[in-house]
């Protein structure tokens, strides 16, 4: 890597080479992280973009759907996610790939000639940041549907067991993908690339496989047969499968999979997610440790 190191950026890194002088634990290596994260602008921004958006596409989802007979304004919670999560797993890319594209992986791993005990704190801080943007964004969203919900008389009740379970599978969801951007991040170092991989995957391949599925399908072929096609059921269950769409099932109930594709449940979203953050996570490392880290 030839790019030189920013100001901004050597401060953290000179920290870290204190630290290590007095000894680079892992709590120490934790802090430099984070101090790392929270002296950049644009982590600020990203965060703001999530409750911006969460908090606006909510509002206006909720606005579009009041008029509606029976309208319930809880319907409106999960609307934000097809983008809210956009700009925290642009914030974990450039939390993965961070090291490589300022140059302070040269400070960075003087310090801590370990190497993956960087990699661990990215991890932590990657996740605390965005636990707590995801709990704003989805107070942001909770907030969004509070308008139409008093146009109608209608008070929502957030403490109801399905509701929480929603809540709390947005938060996770949120969080998933930051990781999912700092894994592929950490795996590829180059944010240009990073950022390209992670939104194919998760935006555009899904809706791709299904403007495909529908070009390639006859409609009457699927209402004589009563159910999806067999171009529609491969599409379905990649769809289900992608991190986006995995993620999403943390926020749906038992039973409303998508037709065709395996109905994994929130906790089978939950493990296909998950391996989408450690299988880039564990390339990541083994690349740390017997590659180059230029």
């Amino acid at each position: 890597m030839s790019a030189p190191a920013s100001s901004s950026t050597d401060a953290p890194a000179r920290q870290l080479v204190a630290a290590t002088r007095r000894g680079a634990t892992f709590p120490r290596v934790v802090a430099a992280e984070w101090t790392k994260l929270t002296s950049l602008r644009s982590s600020y921004l990203l965060a703001a973009a999530t409750i911006a958006v969460s908090g606006a596409l909510t509002y206006v989802s909720a606005n579009a759907s009041s008029g509606d007979p029976g309208f319930d304004p809880l319907g409106s919670l999960t609307s934000a996610l097809v983008l809210s999560p956009v700009s925290l797993m642009v914030l974990g890319v450039l939390i993965g790939t961070g090291e490589f594209s300022t140059g302070t992986f040269r400070a960075t791993f003087t310090a801590v000639p370990r190497r993956l005990p960087v990699l661990a704190a990215q991890v932590v801080v990657t996740a605390a940041f965005a636990l707590l943007t995801s709990l704003l964004a989805v107070g942001a969203a909770v907030a969004g549907i509070l308008p139409a919900a008093g146009s109608r008389g209608i008070t929502p009740n957030l403490m109801g067991e399905g509701t929480v379970l929603i809540l709390a599978g947005m938060v996770c969801y949120l969080v998933g993908m930051a990781m999912f951007g700092m894994a592929i991040g950490a795996l590829l170092r180059r944010p240009a690339r990073a950022v390209l991989a992670a939104v194919t995957l998760t935006l555009v391949l899904p809706v791709v496989l299904m403007l495909a599925a529908d070009m390639a399908t006859d409609p009457m072929a699927m209402s004589e047969s009563g159910g999806p096609s067999t171009a529609q059921t491969v599409v379905n269950t990649a769809v289900t499968f992608s991190p986006s769409g995995a993620g999403s099932l943390l926020t749906t109930p038992e039973g409303s999979g998508i037709d065709g594709a395996p109905d994994l449940g929130p906790g089978g979203g939950a493990g296909v997610l998950g391996a989408w953050i450690l299988l880039p996570l564990a390339g990541a490392a083994a690349a740390l440790r017997t590659r180059d880290v230029t």
